[in-house]
């Protein structure tokens, strides 16, 4: 399996009857809508998909018009520039789209890399409402590390056998479970995990990923962090191996207006994790900003 097909791989795929494809150019978007009220966007993180948010958009949707994307060269959304991965360029992707669909978003709801996106789409495309960052990845690694990782993945993504390698060895790892549990200290249920095991399988979804880790400046980011006029929550589960709750910290810190709320027991996915925890968050911080407006 290389390209995802969506009457195939798609059929497990949660939400389905809200899904539509969207052609903006050259690229072809999957997009999931659902619910009524103030327009929220939502953005997974590296490697991931809209059934990021199966259980936590049906909650929003209570009191929102919820539109989650599938992100350049992840999942069903195809067509992209694999060399335009950057964090810039797939703004800048983003706000192609937000335009063809004539919305624009009240708030911003990024998980991980798609927080940093919702940040840049602050800076650089006019964003100006809230934005809520689950698990957060803002924080670039630290001293040496944030040259060699960047270095280590651009030397996989110029490989091409390595999306199709990795994607066959899944099950040599230890199978979805295991890389799961050890890259997020997650537990989710059937149907996520379900749907994860056909992305870590698909060699293109694979490449997506690896090109995003490639191409992604958070150093850059770091140094107009302190520029971002948005409100911002910053949610986030104690146990996440991936981000550290100091690395959360920090990027609090950094922002001029921002919150920190922690988790306890919870990992990277917290948002898969306990989604009525996470949506009575995100409803809390919207309904004061609300208020405040």
């Amino acid at each position: 399996m290389s390209q995802l097909d969506w009457n195939r791989e798609g059929l497990i795929w949660p939400h389905r009857e809200t899904s539509t494809f969207v052609a903006v150019g050259r690229a072809r978007w999957h997009v999931q809508r659902m619910g009524s009220g103030p327009p929220l966007l939502l953005l997974h993180g590296t490697g991931a998909s809209v059934h990021s948010w199966r259980d936590l958009m049906p909650l929003l949707a209570r009191d929102y018009a919820v539109t989650a994307i599938d992100l350049p060269r992840h999942a069903f959304t195809t067509g992209h520039d694999a060399y335009a991965m950057s964090l810039p360029s797939m703004a800048l992707e983003i706000a192609g789209l937000l335009r063809a669909l004539e919305l624009e978003p009240a708030a911003i709801v990024g998980h991980s890399a798609g927080a940093a996106l919702g940040l840049q789409l602050a800076l650089a495309h006019g964003h100006k409402g809230p934005i809520i960052g689950l698990s957060a990845a803002l924080r670039p690694f630290p001293g040496p590390l944030a040259q060699i990782f960047p270095a280590v993945a651009k030397a996989l993504f110029i490989n091409p056998l390595v999306p199709r390698l990795f994607a066959g060895t899944i099950d040599l790892a230890g199978g979805t479970q295991r890389f799961m549990w050890r890259s997020t200290h997650s537990r989710i249920d059937a149907a996520g995990m379900a749907c994860y095991r056909t992305l870590l399988k698909s060699p293109d979804h694979a490449g997506g990923g690896l090109a995003m880790m490639a191409n992604w400046d958070l150093p850059s980011l770091r140094t107009r962090m302190g520029d971002v006029p948005n409100r911002v929550l910053l949610i986030h589960g104690a146990q996440d191996p991936a981000i550290p709750l100091d690395w959360a910290k920090d990027a609090a810190r950094w922002l001029p207006d921002a919150r920190l709320d922690v988790l306890p027991g919870l990992g990277h996915l917290a948002h898969e994790e306990a989604p009525e925890k996470a949506a009575a968050l995100i409803a809390g911080f919207l309904a004061g900003h609300s208020q405040e407006s």
